[in-house]
């Protein structure tokens, strides 16, 4: 008998790989998930372009089969743009820059940023005509707005990029991570690097995995 449960995907965000998702994808693999993680060259193509080179590989490792998805950052915007070309069955988008990013806008010109962070790193900033996320999906924030382990919440510090009093992650605010048609929206005190390793992300990604929801 074929096993038609879903496979859980896995992407990484912009100038990362897929080690940067290991710990929370063993925790799904130990819950008895099916897996499947790759690294794409997140630096060096369109978000268009990303979108169907990973849709392709996807495809090709899960036989089109029934798909959920555990997204942090750019991945999750990837997801938006293969929504109706691969089966997703739902969706947890961690630190997702699905308004764009402020702090993009304002470096996306910066010769250093668009050598290191490619085509994609600019088009992060406007979300303009990107499709919506296949449902259900749920949205994570983080709202750990310094770290040192995040550096570019050094510069969003250095520089006053968020206001006083409005939440971020050091990358992102919490208001460029939503989206209107969620089914469930949470924060955890994480930075938007490592949001992924917080106890609480793990039980929050397994509840809606499980069950569909966020409880």
């Amino acid at each position: 008998m074929t096993d038609s449960s879903p496979t859980v995907v896995f992407l990484h965000g912009l100038a990362r790989t897929s080690r940067s998702l290991r710990a929370l994808r063993d925790a799904v693999n130990k819950a008895g998930f099916k897996t499947y993680a790759l690294s794409y060259p997140s630096r060096t193509m369109s978000i268009p372009d990303l979108a169907s080179h990973v849709a392709g590989r996807i495809r090709e490792a899960t036989d089109d089969g029934p798909l959920l998805g555990v997204t942090h950052s750019l991945g999750g915007i990837l997801v938006r743009h293969m929504a109706t070309s691969l089966n997703w069955q739902g969706l947890v988008m961690l630190a997702p820059p699905n308004n764009g990013s402020s702090v993009a806008v304002r470096i996306r010109n910066n010769l250093l940023f668009r050598g290191f962070y490619g085509p994609a790193g600019g088009e992060v900033a406007v979300a303009t005509g990107w499709p919506d996320p296949p449902s259900p999906f749920v949205v994570i924030a983080g709202t750990q707005n310094f770290a040192l382990s995040n550096p570019t919440s050094w510069m969003t510090r250095a520089f006053g990029m968020f206001p006083d009093g409005v939440p971020n992650d050091g990358t992102l605010s919490v208001t460029e991570t939503k989206h209107s048609g969620m089914q469930g929206f949470r924060t955890v005190e994480a930075s938007h690097t490592w949001i992924m390793n917080h106890p609480q992300t793990k039980r929050l990604t397994l509840k809606f995995l499980r069950d569909g929801t966020l409880g």
